[in-house]
């Protein structure tokens, strides 16, 4: 009888170790094919619109949200390591009530773009600077950040998902946000458990409404946008929405944008309000310092050092409001708004016009910059990355 129970044991056991082996080798064999459908998916994101384009007009394209195809998502959970991240089709995002974003404003983004060449390929421009500033700004607001690498990498793989979006040569440009997100839920004022990566798209035109007409700027005087020791020289989500009441009040009175002062003496410019500000006289060209309440702009990093390879003297310093009313030129510089001429400032009763048009210092470094971002002017300062 024991004889007898103990060849049914082997013989039940058998087979259920031969089981375990076969569901092993299905779960191997299931995780290859499961990521080799990743891999077919993401190479035929790229194949798909190598040589078409969206159903857009591209002749008239403002600075409006026009969802591309794609985004890119990447989590990060309590260790501060973001896994591999992934494209999946533009759309909602769950978030919880509680979570940190929604809460406390625990968020920053970036703003980049990729250009289209005459050839059709793409370029990204200084992606890796970009990578940087969200770094320091996630260190001001506790947030871990994704590397370097992988932030290059999710705009480059953003850029090839959504190609057929970005813009034929010298009508537009494929905008490009990264945010970064406390996605998490937290109750009390803390660092949330769970941060959110995402990479979204739109093809986009001028910055704004007067296209590549001069702008008639406001110098504000009862709003401020940033204060020493707060945020306001990253880019937090914070440092926008404050700004928007001063600007809609300077665009009903037919102003393009608000020029903002200092917190404390209200006599010395710090910038606009999604722009970094440049003042033109003679030969020398001064731009407020990045002191913690001023943005780094990575077009205003760029602008200066061609100024500089072209012979101006470029300053950066306190720029006293009187020095703005006396300048030749005043311009301003962003990812978004690239290099935009100044025609008119008013300051309390005052409107001073300045010079604009083909012979201006502005346009003429707008040229050079805009022929590198694009190919048309050789590259040698390593700026320019190309993703095909």
């Amino acid at each position: 009888m024991i004889k007898a129970i103990s060849s049914l044991r082997k013989t039940l056991v058998l087979p259920l170790h031969l089981h375990i082996r076969t569901l092993q080798t299905f779960a191997k064999y299931n995780a290859q094919a499961a990521s080799a459908l990743r891999e077919e998916r993401k190479t035929s994101l790229y194949q798909n619109g190598d040589d078409e384009y969206v159903d857009l007009d591209w002749d008239n394209l403002g600075f409006g949200l026009t969802p591309a195809d794609y985004m890119y998502v990447m989590k990060c959970s309590k260790d501060g390591e973001f896994t591999q991240g992934e494209l999946s089709p533009y759309g909602n995002i769950q978030l919880s009530p509680s979570a940190g974003v929604l809460n406390y404003g625990q968020a920053i983004y970036e703003g980049t773009k990729a250009y289209r060449k005459k050839n059709g390929k793409l370029l990204l421009f200084r992606p890796d600077h970009n990578a940087l500033r969200m770094k320091l700004g996630a260190e001001r607001m506790l947030m871990p950040s994704p590397s370097v690498d992988q932030f290059v990498n999710a705009i480059k793989q953003t850029a090839l998902a959504n190609k057929r979006w970005v813009p034929p040569s010298g009508k537009g440009t494929l905008y490009i946000r990264p945010l970064l997100m406390g996605s998490g839920p937290i109750l009390g004022l803390g660092p949330a458990p769970e941060y959110t990566f995402i990479v979204y798209a739109s093809p986009v035109g001028n910055y704004f409404k007067e296209g590549m007409a001069a702008l008639n700027l406001y110098v504000e005087e009862e709003y401020v946008r940033a204060a020493p020791g707060g945020a306001g020289g990253v880019k937090s989500i914070t440092n926008y929405a404050p700004v928007m009441k001063a600007l809609s009040r300077a665009k009903s009175l037919g102003f393009s944008d608000v020029l903002y002062l200092d917190s404390v003496k209200k006599k010395y410019l710090e910038e606009a309000s999604s722009c970094n500000v440049f003042v033109v006289k003679g030969r020398t060209i001064s731009t407020p310092a990045t002191n913690g309440t001023i943005l780094e702009g990575i077009t205003r990093k760029s602008v200066m050092e061609i100024a500089s390879d072209q012979g101006y003297q470029v300053v950066e310093k306190a720029v006293h409001v009187d020095e703005v009313m006396d300048a030749d030129e005043v311009f301003c510089t962003g990812t978004a708004v690239v290099v935009a001429p100044v025609g008119t400032i008013t300051y309390q009763d005052k409107r001073v016009e300045y010079k604009t048009g083909d012979e201006s210092v502005c346009q003429k470094l707008r040229s050079v910059l805009v022929g590198i971002q694009t190919g048309l002017i050789e590259d040698n300062k390593g700026w320019v990355t190309n993703i095909n």
